[in-house]
């Protein structure tokens, strides 16, 4: 799909652009990045943060946007303004999957955006395997696919982890280092050598070796998981460092892997097959994917298990069969049911405390989110979720306050009183409304 602004990336710029990718999950993306680099694409991570993305953003679209496209445009559009770069040798990339949600219309934003910027000559690549648009310079095949699925993996056990040793830790910084070090660690084995389902397993025990010896000092801390909007549930640019904060007031965060979100995006095409009849072909090739992906998956739990000492991820099929009752499988826009079946997963393993990111205005997650709250506490009494919007103009204190709020209930189930909590923290900041 092609609109006016529409420039392509052809194969002589694959020689000598430089790509910028925006920074979502950021273990995630420099092992991903590092394997397009072995195939000659010349990628690098935007790692700026700040309100001023969104301050740039929103010189150059609607504040009525997606929040997550406002931010991810301010960064594109700060990156191309600070000098740093050749704007004439800079290509930008953008993630997607596609379907009916408003993340489908980032790129036409992104390059409307650009042309209104002055940069409209800067082309703009869809990563996306269902294909949604086509260049000459720009190509994902099978080999490339296959070590960006390690990639996942890797980047999906390290973050179990660290979120598990983080809030214990003796010696402060070390969960982080130990992280990074494992990141180059693999990225350069991805880069230098075939990549080998034995070693990708010798790979798993040894990295959950080396997090058990980390010197660590186990309290009693209140396990808050967090779901939503793919890019605010992972992004700290999105969540206003969402992590940091829950670690910084004594909780121990629990996120749900990103391979959960390439499993349902496999799934919905499935279930187009099965409840449409659309795609006959793809929908067999998904249902391989599907049982190569969810065994590759339990390898990876089973490594984590290994040790003992840590909580591992859901297997997707049970994380699949809690929704019964809930929600259809056929509700697939956005995150669809795979939003409601994260809340349930953490609940499964105990974690009742849940913060729900969602953009503000984002329809599907209203729906599949902050919607289902009911009934998910109608049937499971002890589950405790607050609702966040993120927006460019919504108050952080107001956010973090909401938050502290859950916290507190969940520390003094029986004690806690609501109204005597509004009142202590409008007193810490009277010129913030406090919403509840």
């Amino acid at each position: 799909m092609k609109n006016d602004y529409y420039i392509p990336f052809t194969k002589e710029m694959k020689k000598e652009y430089t790509i910028l990718a925006p920074n979502m999950l950021p273990m995630h993306f420099k092992l991903i990045l590092k394997v397009l680099s072995q195939y000659g694409y010349n990628v690098e991570l935007l790692e700026t943060t700040g309100q001023r993305l969104a301050e740039v953003g929103l010189k150059y679209v609607h504040n009525d946007t997606c929040y997550p496209a406002i931010l991810v445009i301010g960064q594109f559009i700060d990156a191309l303004q600070s000098g740093k770069y050749d704007s004439h040798k800079v290509a930008l990339i953008m993630f997607q999957t596609g379907g009916g949600c408003r993340a489908s219309n980032y790129i036409s934003l992104i390059r409307k955006a650009l042309e209104k910027a002055g940069y409209g000559y800067v082309p703009v690549i869809s990563m996306s395997i269902a294909g949604i648009e086509k260049h000459p310079g720009w190509k994902l095949t099978v080999p490339m696919l296959h070590r960006m699925l390690y990639g996942v993996l890797y980047a999906d056990m390290l973050m179990c982890l660290t979120n598990q040793c983080r809030p214990y830790e003796i010696e402060k910084g070390s969960t982080d280092k130990l992280a990074d070090e494992w990141v180059t660690k693999l990225a350069d084995d991805m880069v230098t050598h075939r990549v080998s389902y034995k070693k990708v397993k010798k790979n798993y025990i040894d990295i959950v070796e080396s997090f058990a010896k980390l010197p660590m000092k186990k309290t009693d801390k209140i396990k808050v998981g967090v779901v939503g909007e793919i890019f605010v549930k992972y992004s700290p640019l999105g969540n206003n460092n969402l992590n940091d904060f829950l670690e910084q007031e004594g909780a121990q965060v629990v996120v749900p892997g990103f391979l959960d979100f390439c499993l349902y995006s496999v799934v919905d095409g499935i279930q187009d097959y099965k409840l449409y009849g659309i795609g006959r072909i793809s929908g067999k090739v998904n249902k391989l994917a599907y049982n190569i992906l969810t065994k590759k998956q339990r390898d990876m739990i089973n490594a984590v298990k290994s040790a003992g000492c840590f909580m591992p991820p859901t297997e997707f099929p049970h994380t699949m069969e809690l929704i019964r009752g809930y929600i259809g499988i056929g509700a697939k826009m956005g995150e669809g049911w795979l939003l409601t079946a994260e809340m349930l997963e953490l609940a499964d393993q105990g974690v009742s405390n849940i913060v729900c990111t969602q953009p503000f205005g984002c329809l599907p997650n209203h729906i599949c989110g902050k919607g289902m709250m009911k009934p998910l506490k109608t049937k499971n009494k002890d589950i405790n979720i607050v609702a966040i919007d993120y927006d460019a103009g919504a108050s952080v204190v107001n956010q973090e306050n909401r938050i502290k709020l859950m916290l507190a209930s969940a520390a003094e189930p029986k004690s806690f009183d609501v109204a005597e909590a509004v009142e202590y923290f409008k007193s810490t900041d009277k010129k913030q409304k406090v919403t509840v």
